[in-house]
């Protein structure tokens, strides 16, 4: 690749910036994503991070110094065609606690005004603080209105962000992101405070409520609401939901997506629409169609998304966990093949078309509404499995059966697994469940947990070819904790859940 080349190619990047906010914002936006323009997406984004490694090396202290360690390896073009491999992953164990905030800001400092900086905690409770520049978050905003434009139109919103608000990332950056196009009211997980704003603001508008799954589930069982009367359609985000899960929330709500995103990278990554909803179904009905796309063989089926590849290139790495890079050179702190340990990979949304004409099946048969972006199918947590006799049980897995099962649906809560040894060093499992407000354990327990193991076996396929050697006596336990008490004293609902514990 000569010199004059790429002074070519990032020449033309840096003229054409207003020509991706333009396609981005205009309302014709979806007319104008026409089947075939994703191979010339997909190319500009890959030079987009081209240019972003090349700027970061030059001006950020800590990824300059973290490509020095692993020997300067550089950018392999091949007929304009960047290949990234050589270059090392980041995530946070290795790059993020390893440099100090400032040296993986550009120019080694946090600038001086027009910066927030968000601060997450996971479930182990250690904070990491995320610094964002208001070009970045000018381009979140951007990127969360087009696509809550594609899924909702152009009509008015009255927006309800039951998110967690303070320092955490997801609540404040959905209220900077929302607040022009929408009214807006923020007012975190509380129950009270959106039953009374329903309330006081009556039937005649369209609301949109945004939260975490649990929460939300929390809400629609314990709001005094008759949800009939109102027009309430929920976006969730910060973990996983199952498909049962959100049929759950579909009693009360008229429409319930997903979006995708971590406080290491940004919200609203990649976003749920009813192409891939369907997408999902369809999977489930036919999994010839994961075959001919060459999924990967996992326990569970995924949650389906889009995304848009002039801002993100995603890929996945030999352990099969995603790699995600930000292709913007005006973010503050980059993010650069980051790992968040998250299994899942990507296919072209043209492979996706292919693959649905060998069912005699066309993109507009799922959904007449779609757009040409890559396709994010994405597992779960790579970390947040529990082994028993060979098989991997998740917490989506469990989610699916609860919610499934109405016995559980409107009694549970919350729910852990919880893996440990007997005194013959036998592994054992437990599946507890916090109840919610009022609720009792099930009559019968016993029959209770033979449902949930029968549906347990449909729903992880490990675990129902594990089951078969199981000793008797050895299969997993339920067990039922009154509202905050037992293993889920002290939570705290600003954070995410612990779904997988340790026996003590």
């Amino acid at each position: 690749m000569t010199r004059l080349k790429r002074a070519l190619v990032f020449g033309f990047l840096h003229g054409t910036e207003w020509a991706r906010a333009a396609l981005l914002s205009t309302p014709r936006a979806e007319r104008l994503l026409r089947p075939g323009l994703e191979p010339f997406l997909w190319r500009i984004g890959t030079w987009r991070l081209w240019l972003t490694v090349e700027h970061a090396r030059k001006h950020v202290p800590a990824y300059r110094r973290f490509l020095s360690e692993a020997g300067d390896p550089q950018v392999r073009v091949r007929r304009l065609v960047p290949d990234f491999s050589a270059l090392p992953i980041t995530d946070k164990q290795t790059y993020v606690r390893r440099f100090s905030t400032e040296a993986r800001c550009r120019n080694g400092q946090i600038p001086r005004r027009g910066v927030v900086i968000d601060e997450s905690s996971g479930t182990s409770g250690r904070p990491t603080d995320w610094v964002r520049g208001s070009q970045e978050r000018a381009d979140v905003r951007m990127l969360l209105q087009f696509d809550l434009r594609q899924v909702f139109g152009r009509d008015p919103l009255f927006i309800v962000n039951a998110f967690a608000l303070g320092p955490w990332a997801t609540g404040m950056a959905v209220s900077m992101g929302t607040v022009d196009v929408a009214v807006l009211k923020s007012l975190g997980p509380d129950i009270s405070k959106i039953e009374t704003t329903l309330r006081n603001f009556g039937p005649r508008y369209r609301y949109l409520i945004l939260g975490y799954p649990p929460f939300l589930k929390q809400l629609v069982d314990e709001a005094r609401i008759d949800w009939s009367e109102y027009h309430c359609a929920a976006v969730v985000g910060g973990e996983g939901m199952s498909e049962a899960l959100r049929k759950y929330l579909l009693r009360s709500f008229r429409a319930v997506y997903s979006s995708f995103g971590a406080a290491d990278l940004e919200i609203n990554v990649a976003a749920e629409n009813d192409f891939t909803i369907a997408l999902g179904r369809l999977l489930a009905e036919r999994p010839e169609l994961g075959r001919s796309l060459n999924l990967p063989s996992h326990r569970s089926l995924p949650m389906v998304f889009q995304y848009n590849p002039l801002d993100y290139f995603i890929e996945t790495s030999e352990a099969g966990e995603l790699i995600i890079s930000i292709c913007r050179v005006g973010t503050t702190a980059p993010k650069l093949r980051y790992n968040l340990h998250d299994l899942g990979c990507v296919v072209r949304f043209r492979e996706v078309a292919r693959a649905l004409a060998e069912l005699n099946l066309r993109p507009a048969d799922l959904s007449e509404r779609h757009l040409d972006f890559p396709l994010l199918f994405h597992y779960g947590r790579s970390d947040s499995t529990v082994a028993f006799y060979g098989s991997k049980v998740a917490p989506t897995d469990v989610e699916e059966v609860v919610y499934s099962l109405p016995e559980l649906a409107e009694r549970v809560r919350s729910f852990a697994l919880v893996a440990g040894e007997d005194k013959e060093a036998n592994k054992t499992l437990t599946i507890a469940f916090e109840l919610a407000a009022g609720a009792e354990r099930p009559a019968d327990l016993e029959a209770t947990r033979e449902r949930f193991l029968d549906r347990l076996t449909e729903v992880n396929q490990d675990y129902r070819e594990a089951a078969r050697f199981i000793p008797p006596g050895k299969e997993p336990t339920l067990e039922f904790h009154a509202l905050g008490e037992g293993r889920f004293a002290g939570y705290d609902i600003r954070l995410k859940r612990r779904y997988v514990q340790a026996e003590k």
